[in-house]
């Protein structure tokens, strides 16, 4: 039985190691990303005989390029059994007055919240009944409030359209969940952003005194979008170490 993946933002961080985690279970993979040259290197390490994968670039912020991959995807693609929304960026800094509030937020809103609602509206028709998985990388930001406030509340945001995803899906046998990762290395939602004394400030933070990996993320999205997971639908799967507020 085939079974197919699309993945967005996978060529590095927590894409990639999704794209890793989810290669042994199926027989093709679909990576997107913006920059096709880290698609590709990521895709020449998975593929085998038994194992297509797909490398396409795409802005998932943009409608029409959206819409250009569903019309592929609908012509190429059996069905999808697994869609994995990871694409994302970090708020930018504000320093102005209310004319660059708005566009922050605009911009940030549509990286990390909007561009998983489109991937989702496009592929929905191809979505596998019964049995197709919708895992969406949240943030343990949208639960903390904490760092960035549009990026959070960009977050929060996936969690409630999660829950709407399972009233209109899950009778159809679709789930869609959500994966909040804590202080996670080696993304670059991070890289350059973490200096040491904040790197101390939030691993003193969490019971396991460490930042996650890329690859803790990705099991538990390997996990929601196995057959293991067919009865947990419009849930938040939060993995951070066991993060706490001191005191």
């Amino acid at each position: 039985m085939t079974r197919i993946a699309v993945i967005t933002g996978a060529g590095t961080g927590i894409g990639a190691a999704c794209a890793r985690a989810l290669a042994p279970d199926c027989t093709r993979l679909v990576l997107l990303g913006r920059r096709l040259e880290k698609l590709d290197a990521v895709a020449a390490e998975l593929r085998t005989d038994s194992l297509i994968v797909d490398t396409r670039s795409v802005d998932v912020t943009d409608v029409d390029a959206v819409q250009g991959f569903a019309d592929w995807a609908t012509k190429e693609l059996v069905a999808v059994d697994v869609l994995v929304n990871n694409a994302g960026s970090p708020q930018p800094k504000i320093t102005g007055g209310l004319e660059q509030v708005a566009s922050v937020w605009e911009s940030t809103w549509r990286a990390n919240a909007l561009s998983a609602v489109l991937m989702t509206e496009a592929l929905k028709p191809l979505l596998r009944r019964p049995g197709g998985r919708v895992v969406t990388i949240g943030s343990f930001a949208a639960e903390m409030g904490t760092g960035s406030p549009a990026y959070a509340s960009a977050k929060g945001a996936l969690e409630t359209y999660a829950v709407s995803l399972m009233r209109e899906l899950g009778p159809e046998g679709i789930t869609a969940n959500i994966v909040s990762p804590g202080y996670t290395a080696g993304t670059e939602l991070l890289e350059g952003r973490m200096t040491p004394e904040r790197h101390d400030r939030l691993v003193n933070g969490i019971s396991a005194r460490r930042a996650g990996t890329p690859e803790e993320i990705a099991s538990a999205v390997a996990y929601l979008s196995s057959d293991l997971a067919g009865f947990i639908n419009g849930r938040v799967l939060t993995a951070n170490g066991g993060t706490y507020l001191p005191g």
